[in-house]
């Protein structure tokens, strides 16, 4: 059971422990349905369980505040399935306690490690083994509340893992200081870009009904330190700011908060004259300026720990300052303005192109901004995709990162896979993350990294932050898929420390969700660091880009031309003919190189030193060029996309050789979705190279088929009702 249902107290604290054990064995002999994600704690093996116990058996932990009180029903509920007994809870010292949570300020036997404290910030922890009263204790204390919370919840993956407690000694603080979710949900419940389900958050029985779920959604954040959520859709709706919404918000304000989670919105820029009957949104304007202090007022009188606001403006039709001649600058002062008093910051996306389509689209973010450097209000932070497109498969990294060293800017990344097969392809992004994260922009030299523009460290901001784009929904294993659960847990555990390793990350993941069994873990390990690889390379090899069917984005579409924007075609981006393929970036094409420190710009510009796996990114590449691998481009090309087939091909031996070591419901359902990623995979795969070779006229490598249809039968598929995009 997830969501609390005893007091921890005496019998009742028995009984609830023995419904956690009865529920979590209940779980091994029948179905396993994803609900539990991570934190499944189901019973360890009895020897390791045993010595466990020996240590945790008794527990002192204040139980003061809302939030002490989830610490210690977390440890509760943890140990009783994990260890097969709920702890003994105490609120105060007690001879024979082997676990001791706590703060300076709530527990004597923490107040002596104060000094200890000071260096891990409001958020850090320490987990130490140590000695008090001459008898080995284990010790879980910070500054503040929150941060024994998280200590709690890396106890339990120790222990879910089949970690050491001996001389253990653990000191965490978070290295960013805004780490969010972002909720692409509409007030209707349709999740864009969302393949999980509807909206968790029903508007229409808020705020008198909170679902037991909305508390299971902070557990899970929490666990991973996410400390943020925005509600609602970029694409923000104004009435998400009218009274009756803010109260629905408050309400999950309410219900988030012991789990150290904030609540922000997406503001719509035009509210002022949607909501406000002003004339105009004109961000110098003094009306405007008042309507957006009042409505913060407002805003914080019912969510006193209101994180802010953040805000699509002038791109993709959505209003902004430059309708009234006015800098991205300009529009978020004057929000930054409006919440400064309140301690709110502005979230200030840089994802932007104009209505007039340009000779490339990836240079418009740094055109409009770059120019902005040290003109945002201290508690402004532009938010800056991984790359500088729109979360491709693959992208290089923006060239934002590392060229506004005056302005905080906090990445954001896609957890849902809007461009990366849904929900059904296993795709795990762990490596995706990593990969940008350690990417060195040279803006200070060598060792620049994307990771440290991000945390503050290359030039020293204190506002920092990282954001996802959510992959929830009310699907019952919350993400579609179980796997899917991996991408949510990897971008939280990089939010907390974008330095650590996605292998690492996934070996836990794969622990806690399935079993901590080596026999286990290391197979399914292999396939998740190989999935990203290889859906690179069936849906776009080498640098190749937006070659997904238009709007939903579900298949592949290298052949798509026309329409409203040639930025939203695929031929724009690709750029193949008889010659060649590729976009040239380079100081002989559109110069988008130049946007890159020195070093990178070289690099990238010159047709030998550029990565293969960026090189139809910067270069348009005749198809006779001669690759690495001593084969022509055309050939390389083919062999990737067919490698990528093959790579699923093993996922797929991997997991049968699970059969009976994995519950066989989730068993059965990854199968499936494995089989579905099979069968796309080849389809991108005879496709592509249908319509590439269509341009090339070159014969297909020896020993690859030739694809079952002919071009006209792919490029005939519909699919109007592909989900995530309309509705």
């Amino acid at each position: 059971m997830l969501t609390p249902l005893l007091r921890a107290s005496g019998r009742r604290l028995w009984l609830c422990g023995v419904a956690l054990v009865f529920l979590a064995s209940m779980g091994r002999l029948h179905a396993e349905d994803g609900y539990a994600l991570w934190m499944r704690y189901v019973p360890l093996e009895a020897t390791l369980a045993e010595g466990y116990r020996t240590q945790l058996g008794a527990v002192a932990a204040p139980d003061q505040t809302p939030t002490q009180h989830a610490a210690r029903e977390e440890l509760s509920r943890g140990l009783a399935g994990l260890l097969g007994s709920a702890p003994q809870l105490h609120t105060d010292a007690a001879a024979g306690q082997g676990l001791i949570l706590g703060t300076p300020q709530s527990s004597a036997l923490v107040a002596p490690y104060r000094r200890d404290l000071e260096s891990l910030g409001a958020e850090g922890y320490l987990l130490r083994q140590t000695q008090v009263g001459g008898r080995n204790v284990l010790l879980i204390a910070a500054r503040e509340d929150i941060g024994v919370l998280y200590g709690v919840f890396h106890l339990l993956r120790l222990l879910q893992t089949g970690a050491p407690l001996a001389g253990l000694e653990v000191r965490e603080s978070p290295r960013l200081t805004l780490r969010l979710l972002n909720h692409w949900d509409n007030l209707d419940r349709y999740v864009e870009r969302g393949y999980a389900g509807s909206s968790l958050w029903d508007w229409q029985t808020l705020p008198d009904w909170r679902d037991p779920r909305y508390t299971d959604y902070a557990r899970a954040n929490a666990s991973l330190g996410i400390n943020g959520t925005v509600l609602n859709n970029v694409n923000a709706n104004a009435l998400s700011l009218t009274r009756p919404y803010l109260q629905k918000a408050a309400a999950l304000a309410q219900v988030f908060r012991p789990y150290g989670i904030r609540v922000y919105l997406s503001a719509r820029f035009s509210a002022p004259i949607e909501l406000g009957g002003l004339k105009t949104a004109d961000p110098l304007d003094p009306a405007v300026q008042r309507w957006w202090r009042d409505k913060a007022n407002e805003i914080y009188a019912l969510i006193p720990d209101f994180g802010g606001f953040l805000v699509k403006a002038n791109s993709e039709g959505q209003p902004g300052p430059q309708d009234y001649g006015r800098s991205h600058a300009d529009g978020a002062n004057l929000l930054g303005d409006a919440l400064a008093a309140h301690g709110g910051v502005v979230m200030w996306r840089a994802f932007v192109y104009a209505h007039d389509v340009s000779e490339d689209r990836t240079r418009q973010a740094y055109s409009e901004f770059s120019g902005l450097d040290g003109a945002f209000r201290p508690n402004v932070i532009v938010q800056v995709k991984n790359g500088p497109l729109d979360f491709q498969p693959r992208e290089p990294l923006h060239p934002l990162f590392g060229a506004m060293p005056h302005t905080p800017l906090m990445m954001e990344l896609q957890i849902t896979k809007e461009y990366l097969g849904f929900a059904t392809h296993l795709v795990y992004l762990g490596p995706l993350y990593e990969e940008v994260l350690r990417t060195d922009t040279h803006a200070r030299g060598a060792g620049s990294t994307v990771a440290r523009v991000i945390d503050g460290s290359l030039e020293g901001h204190t506002l920092t932050g990282i954001a996802g784009v959510a992959n929830t929904g009310t699907d019952r294993n919350w993400s579609g898929s179980h796997f899917d659960q991996a991408n949510w847990y990897a971008f939280g555990r990089l939010a907390w420390n974008p330095h650590q390793s996605a292998r690492d990350i996934a070996a836990d993941w794969a622990a806690m969700t399935f079993s901590a069994d080596p026999a286990v873990v290391q197979p399914i390990v292999e396939m998740m660091m190989a999935s990203r690889e290889a859906a690179v390379d069936y849906m776009t090899p080498l640098g190749l880009h937006h070659l997904m069917a238009r709007g939903h984005h579900y298949g592949p579409g290298p052949w798509v031309a026309g329409g409203p924007r040639a930025d939203w075609t695929s031929v724009y981006y690709h750029r193949a003919d008889r010659n060649g393929i590729g976009f040239d970036r380079t100081a002989r094409g559109s110069n988008a190189v130049a946007q890159y420190a020195p070093a990178l710009a070289e690099a990238y510009g010159d047709l030998e030193q550029v990565p293969e796996p960026l090189l139809l990114w910067f270069h348009h590449v005749p198809w006779d060029h001669r690759m690495h691998s001593g084969r022509s481009l055309w050939d390389e090309l083919v062999g990737r996309y067919s490698r990528g087939v093959r790579q699923v091909q093993a996922m797929q031996a991997s997991w049968d050789g699970l059969q009976g070591r994995v519950d066989a419901p989730r068993h059965q359902q990854v199968a499936a979705f494995l089989r579905i990623q099979h069968n796309e995979a080849q389809w991108w795969r005879d496709a592509s190279v249908a319509y590439f070779q269509s341009l090339s006229g070159r014969p297909l490598p020896a020993g690859e088929a030739a694809p079952p249809q002919p071009l006209a039968y792919y490029q005939s598929l519909q699919f109007p009702f592909a989900p995530g995009d309309g509705q």
